[in-house]
């Protein structure tokens, strides 16, 4: 039987699963007394553990098992929720989350047990004198009191199957190599649903100690489900009847399990069997090709990107699908040579822009995914960066509901924790500190998100010390970043940017949180990535705050459509300023870079001709300039035409043209012609 089909559900599910206990943990160590948060936490950890037993992860069915135990200790009132306690839970969920990060990588648990962390839970009960299971075992509660329910080894052969001739042979081969043979009865319980799942989940675990060579009902029947609550096979083994036992009641939902030993002098019934018999009572499912489907289920689960969508959205799709097959028919049913075809098949065109207009717009709200899905992991990691400060930390999130392209989600997270963890260090002073300067205690870190026209805000912002200009000026000068010189030359904001440099930090000592020189380069590089772009603003004694803007999606655009030369070009319409008329005359030199003056703004000017290569012609009367801002920066790119808006679709370059930093992708137009995207926070 094969699970790889519900391995995209398991993780998909386990990571809900693990993000609820996260938040649900935080809530009680704030609330020790909150019995509803318990019990909410106590169900989703036996949820874990159900599904983990049932795709047969045992690591990790032992571990969420081990964490059971404690919280049964602790809703029956024997133990008290304290902070040693909730960071060992903690250190239980993190090894749960690398379990499933394993699992989503080569669809296998891996080797490693995480026996400290067991033994560490074992600790907060054996403290308590309680008897409980070992923290060793891998049983769960109900396959604890199943254990001494196990039939022993019947001495009557008159209760073993009779074996076909092949099989037959092969165990008597087997006891004459002095191996043993076993047939194993095993009964389901009564409430297990999964009944096939929970076998595949036997036989592998079986695999492992040596091979089935029979099984009654035939493995087909048992993958199809066509059996009861019971099913038979006979294994070949070196190990012991007890390690067998011990074995299946490792897996949950299991009522009895009876084990009987084979002898060489059992009879031996001679029949005939076909070959197709043969083969159907040959059990496939449990010899596997382990490598191989560790491979395909790997490249299945890295393939799989999912988003959950509202029903409604799904319905809007269905309904504008439905039109577009409507317009279809319209523009098919045109009688060539008829007076009205061209009135037709203007309405036809008219109603059919509208409604790829209408389906774009609703193919990008399935895309679209709520920020909270990342913010839900930072209150955790807050959590445990203050007590590693030994600071206190109260992180206030906002607008977790706006929504962003899955593909921009998916990459924000470690710019975002970057961002946090910055604040935590950097921004914020130690609890003494605040103190002597009659600061609240505890300080605040605000995460905000919200929508600003086709981009989405988020803000990381602190209620700290802010930021250092000169600190920064003088550790640049120091390191040779700059010169004395330029840095008498330089605003508070290009300064500042200079945190933003590879391997520039202000930290006075390296930890395992700051001083690598890592950090802000990774925040900008990937945020300029995604098209976006980070600003800052500080002031000294009160705190810094962090700016990043992101687009809405990376797949569909509005843009401007540009000459150059005879090239194509397009530039997103989200960072166009204005359209301006450049007069020859009025272009002026300022320390070697040229500018013009826009009401009464001073706009560097970029020639798109001279920057992609392309051949120079002689400046014109009047030229035309689009004005392009990445935050409070503005430009003018100098270009030869304007084609006119248009929407576009963005396609990669590919690996091997991944590295042009000027370009952001490329677009295919009506005509066929492919035309190069801009790629204007690398060009300012």
């Amino acid at each position: 039987m094969d699970v790889s089909q519900y391995l995209q559900i398991f993780i998909e599910e386990s990571k809900d699963n693990l993000q609820t206990l996260n938040e649900n943990l935080l809530n009680l160590e704030n609330n020790p007394t909150d019995t509803e948060t318990l019990n909410a936490i106590f169900r989703v950890a036996h949820t874990l553990k159900g599904m983990a037993g049932t795709m047969g992860f045992v690591k990790m069915q032992k571990l969420t098992h081990t964490v059971e135990n404690v919280l049964s200790e602790i809703r029956a009132g024997s133990l008290e929720i304290n902070s040693n306690i909730v960071d060992i839970l903690f250190q239980s969920l993190d090894a749960l989350e690398n379990y499933v990060e394993e699992i989503t990588n080569t669809s296998n648990e891996g080797s490693e047990d995480y026996s400290e962390i067991i033994t560490a839970l074992g600790k907060i009960i054996d403290n308590q004198e309680k008897t409980t299971v070992p923290a060793a075992s891998n049983k769960t509660e109900t396959v604890v009191e199943v254990e001494n329910n196990a039939t022993e080894e019947s001495q009557n052969n008159e209760t073993l199957l009779v074996l076909p001739e092949s099989q037959e042979l092969v165990k008597n081969n087997a006891i004459s190599m002095g191996m043993s043979v076993y047939q194993i009865k095993i009964m389901l319980s009564a409430n297990c649903v999964l009944k096939s799942a929970r076998a595949f989940v036997i036989f592998t675990e079986l695999e492992r100690l040596g091979e089935i060579i029979h099984c009654e009902p035939s493995t087909q029947d048992i993958e199809d489900e066509k059996f009861d609550k019971d099913f038979t096979v006979v294994f070949v083994t070196k190990e012991a009847k007890q390690k067998i036992q011990e074995t299946i009641l490792g897996v949950s939902e299991i009522e009895t399990v009876t084990v009987e030993a084979f002898t060489s002098t059992a009879p031996v019934v001679v029949e005939e069997v076909k070959k197709e018999e043969v083969e159907k009572s040959e059990p496939r499912v449990a010899t596997v090709n382990n490598e191989q489907a560790s491979t395909h289920n790997a490249k299945q689960a890295l393939s799989n990107k999912t988003v959950r969508v509202n029903i409604d959205r799904l319905d809007t799709l269905m309904n504008l699908v439905s039109e577009l097959i409507i317009v279809k028919t319209q523009l098919e049913g045109l009688e060539v040579g008829t007076g009205e075809v061209e009135s037709n098949y203007n309405d036809s065109v008219e109603y059919l822009e509208r409604i790829t207009t209408s389906l774009h717009d609703a193919v990008m709200k399935v895309r679209m995914v709520p920020v909270e899905t990342v913010f839900n992991r930072f209150p955790r990691m807050i959590r445990d960066v203050s007590r590693k400060l030994d600071k206190e930390i109260d992180l206030v999130m906002s607008g977790e509901e706006t929504e962003l392209d899955r593909t921009v989600i998916d990459e924000i997270g470690d710019p975002l924790i970057h961002l946090l963890r910055n604040a935590a260090d950097h921004g914020l002073e130690t609890t003494e500190e605040r103190i002597q300067l009659g600061k609240p205690r505890k300080g605040t870190i605000k995460l905000q998100a919200y929508q600003d026209g086709n981009s989405v805000m988020i803000v990381v912002e602190d209620d700290g010390k802010g930021i250092n200009v000169n600190k920064i000026k003088n550790k640049a000068i120091d390191k040779g970043t700059i010169t004395k010189e330029e840095a008498a030359t330089m605003t508070d904001k290009e300064i500042i940017e200079l945190l933003f440099r590879p391997s520039f930090s202000t930290a006075e000592k390296i930890s395992d949180l700051s001083g690598r020189g890592v950090g802000l380069d990774v925040v900008k590089s990937k945020i300029t990535a995604l098209g976006g772009h980070v600003e800052v603003e500080t002031e000294w004694g009160k705190g810094s705050k962090f700016i990043v803007r992101l687009p809405l999606t990376l797949a569909i655009i509005q843009a401007l459509m540009i000459n150059v030369a005879d090239d194509k070009y397009a530039i997103p319409l989200s960072n166009i300023q204005n359209i301006e008329d450049v007069y020859k005359e009025d272009i002026k030199l300022v320390q070697n870079q040229e500018v013009i003056v826009v009401r009464d703004e001073i706009i560097p000017i970029i020639r798109l001709r001279s920057v992609l290569g392309l051949p120079e012609e002689e400046d014109k009367d009047m030229m035309m300039g689009v004005i392009v801002k990445k935050g409070e920066k503005q430009v003018g790119f100098i270009v030869d035409s304007l084609i006119g808006q248009q929407e576009i679709v963005i396609k990669s370059l590919g690996k091997y043209l991944s590295g042009i930093d000027i370009i952001a992708g490329a677009t295919i137009l009506g005509n066929g012609e492919v035309a190069l995207i801009l790629d204007v926070n690398s060009l300012i």
